[in-house]
């Protein structure tokens, strides 16, 4: 290449360079700005909490779901022993969460060779019949047939037996992240895996129905798969008006904001996934819908530059600001954790009188005990005044 060559290119590449370094700082700036977003705290009011399982320095108490039974107050929480370790756990309150209390030895003594993170869900069959399932991503070896073992209860949790794994086709590195009800009676559950199951990117959403209440789900196919990001953990949810499914995504390079997508053919297709808003940027998204029609999201924050960031925090918005991607009303710290990015998935509850309970596992107590399951309750008339 001649002289003029390698000084044209030369002047190319500090060009490029320039610009690269320009949008860095653009990006940079609008984060500064975006992280100005409101936050109420109410992580320090210990009056609120109260501690379903504590870490010991020997016991970690990991990754918990809870659900809500019809009658608006009790309410199940599983869990799993170290991170995505073995399940076993289960407790019960009978009055929305203030007190729990433990109910390992009620259930079938294979349980505990569950592994990665159990999730309970309250599945209705076509005909109107309710079970409670805890579901997990393996049993055994990681890459067995043994995937997606689950325990299932017909009488609102008094007893429980062992049901048989889905098989190799739901073989994943975390079971369903969540689950709705269609119109037709069946239920949509989602998850995500990466190659052969494993946990690496690529990483891609999932899907399968049951028409049968839990027994048997259809084949799982993609549903969700974006170049370049790591889409996972969907949080699948209907809209106010009940026309349309939409399901939020961690994105887990963590180098931008989740991502969020929409069906309005009951999952038969969904949109192309796009950028969430900062405020709802983060880990294992859950939420309720209180009567007042807003949303109410639990998750793990992840938003860049947030001062809240690692934390468990809730975004306080409506369906329209999800759907339009805007920023929401405000944030709630909920507790706040010693270790940061090691918390956040969560169970969250509506009771009848607007009471929100949020249930997630964190480093409680800062000290040499491992983590805990924590619920904290709330009610938005309580974070609207504070957020004012």
């Amino acid at each position: 290449m001649s002289k003029a060559g390698w000084a044209g290119l030369v002047v190319m590449c500090a060009a490029g360079a320039a610009w690269g370094a320009a949008e860095a700082d653009a990006q940079k700036t609008k984060w500064k700005a975006e992280a100005t977003f409101p936050v109420v705290d109410l992580s320090r009011d210990a009056a609120r909490q109260t501690v379903v399982a504590a870490g010991t320095p020997e016991v970690y108490q990991g990754h918990p779901t809870t659900v809500l039974l019809p009658d608006g107050r009790t309410i199940f929480a599983v869990w799993c022993i170290n991170h995505g370790g073995a399940a076993g756990p289960m407790a019960r309150s009978d009055d929305g969460g203030k007190t729990w209390t433990r109910m390992d030895g009620a259930l079938p003594p294979g349980f505990k060779t569950h592994q990665n993170c159990p999730s309970i869900y309250r599945i209705v069959d076509p005909q109107g019949k309710a079970r409670l399932w805890v579901f997990s991503a393996w049993r055994g070896k990681r890459f067995s047939d043994d995937a997606m073992p689950a325990i299932m209860s017909e009488d609102d949790g008094k007893t429980w037996k062992e049901m048989p794994p889905l098989g190799k086709a739901f073989r994943c590195v975390m079971t369903f992240s969540s689950v709705v009800r269609l119109k037709d009676g069946a239920t949509l559950g989602l998850f995500h895996r990466g190659p052969e199951g494993a946990d690496r990117a690529p990483l891609e959403v999932l899907q399968a129905v049951t028409k049968d209440g839990g027994f048997t789900w259809s084949a799982p196919r993609v549903v969700a798969k974006v170049e370049g990001k790591n889409p996972c953990e969907p949080y699948v949810f209907r809209s106010p008006d009940g026309t349309e499914l939409c399901a939020l995504l961690r994105e887990n390079t963590h180098k931008g904001y989740s991502l969020v997508m929409f069906s309005t053919d009951e999952g038969a297709t969904w949109s192309a996934p796009k950028d969430t808003a900062w405020a709802l940027t983060g880990d294992r998204h859950n939420g309720v819908q209180t009567k007042d029609g807003r949303l109410v999201i639990a998750f793990r924050d992840q938003a860049p530059l947030s001062p809240t960031k690692g934390h468990f925090v809730a975004w306080v918005g409506t369906y329209d600001d999800v759907r339009q991607g805007k920023p929401g009303q405000y944030r709630v710290k909920l507790l706040h954790g010693y270790k940061l990015g090691d918390l956040g998935y969560p169970g969250v509850e509506l009771l009848p009188d607007g009471t929100i309970v949020a249930t997630t596992y964190l480093k409680y107590w800062n000290d040499e005990r491992q983590h805990s399951v924590v619920t904290t309750r709330f009610k938005l008339s309580e974070t609207d005044a504070l957020a004012h």
